[in-house]
């Protein structure tokens, strides 16, 4: 881990999270992705350490009220586990098809989101973008107050000056249903 200790200082033991979790017992469990439960990814989805290390990297330089708040991580003993703040409503997914929300409360959540694109795309102090690659109702997170987080950044790809004039060229990755029909012919689906 020698080229990434300045995570050092974010790193829990697995012993902690064992502790904590009555040992990643699927009664702590809070949902299940395309990558395994909880935040650990799984490698036999082609998942390793080049997303692990992105969202780690992503998640602790980013802040911002509508971006999922990263606690820190584990890297031990064949496991990978992303810690995030849990989020109490969980993801916008399980509310959009309901009557749960009202309009107004989604018009919020939908700022909220357009909010956090704005900063990961595009903001002035830190000179460089962030496109995410993967945004759907799953990644984002709802928490006590129905204000939305965005988490997800396994996939996210820093677009610094340099890059936006190749960033057309580049490889397709994300969900099927959510990327642009002219580009799926690239693209790297999960």
């Amino acid at each position: 881990m020698s080229s990434h200790q300045e995570f050092a200082h974010l790193q829990i033991s697995l012993e902690e999270i064992q502790e904590a979790t009555n040992d990643l017992a699927d009664e702590n469990l809070i949902g299940q992705g395309a990558f395994g439960k909880f935040s650990s990814l799984d490698y036999e989805y082609g998942q390793g350490d080049l997303e692990f290390w992105t969202e780690i990297t992503m998640l602790s330089h980013l802040k911002h009220k509508n971006l999922v708040s990263f606690i820190g991580f584990c890297d031990e003993k064949d496991e990978k586990i992303i810690i995030n703040k849990h989020e109490s409503h969980e993801s916008l997914e399980k509310y959009l098809k309901g009557s749960v929300l009202t309009w107004l409360q989604r018009l919020q959540i939908f700022v909220g989101i357009a909010q956090a694109l704005n900063y990961i795309h595009y903001d002035a102090e830190r000179n460089i973008s962030v496109i995410h690659r993967n945004i759907k109702s799953s990644k984002v997170l709802l928490d006590d107050n129905w204000e939305p987080k965005l988490s997800g950044f396994e996939l996210a790809m820093r677009n610094t000056s340099e890059r936006r004039h190749r960033l057309l060229l580049a490889e397709v990755i994300g969900t099927i249903g959510y990327m642009d029909p002219v580009r799926i012919g690239y693209q790297r689906t999960y």
